[in-house]
């Protein structure tokens, strides 16, 4: 499992929530979804909450996959999945990246996204084309 970075494509009120990346300095600036590394023992949902918590200071629910996996370098791969806020009036904040915006489906393009993530753009405005 360790070669499983997931990413959470978390939906408010029709919107993405997308994070400005800080760090590595090649990528800061760049945009992508909420996320990180499934550790040794961990199930893709719980790492999944982990990541959100530690950097949103959110709690989720995770739902189904969205889109393909997407090859990482390193033989890892991307795996995404539908989450929604278990407190709807929970405002995600910037705890280890730059910013957070919620982007509708005319916003997607409006942002600098790292490559993996850009591969799934067609996935995203599914997602939220499938929202009320």
């Amino acid at each position: 499992m360790n070669g499983v970075i997931v990413g959470a494509a978390l939906v408010r009120d029709g919107k993405l929530l997308a994070q400005q990346r800080a760090w590595p300095p090649r990528h800061a600036g760049q945009w992508e979804l909420p996320g990180g590394r499934v550790e040794e023992g961990e199930s893709e949902a719980f790492a999944l909450a982990r990541e959100c918590s530690e950097e949103l200071d959110v709690v989720i629910e995770v739902g189904a996959r969205v889109g393909e996996d997407v090859p990482l370098p390193g033989g890892k791969v991307l795996r995404i999945y539908a989450t929604s806020l278990v407190s709807p009036g929970e405002e995600p904040r910037a705890v280890e990246h730059l910013a957070v915006r919620w982007l509708g489906p005319d916003d997607l393009d409006d942002v600098d996204w790292l490559p993996a993530d850009r591969i799934l753009l067609p996935a995203f405005r599914a997602l939220l084309d499938q929202r009320p």
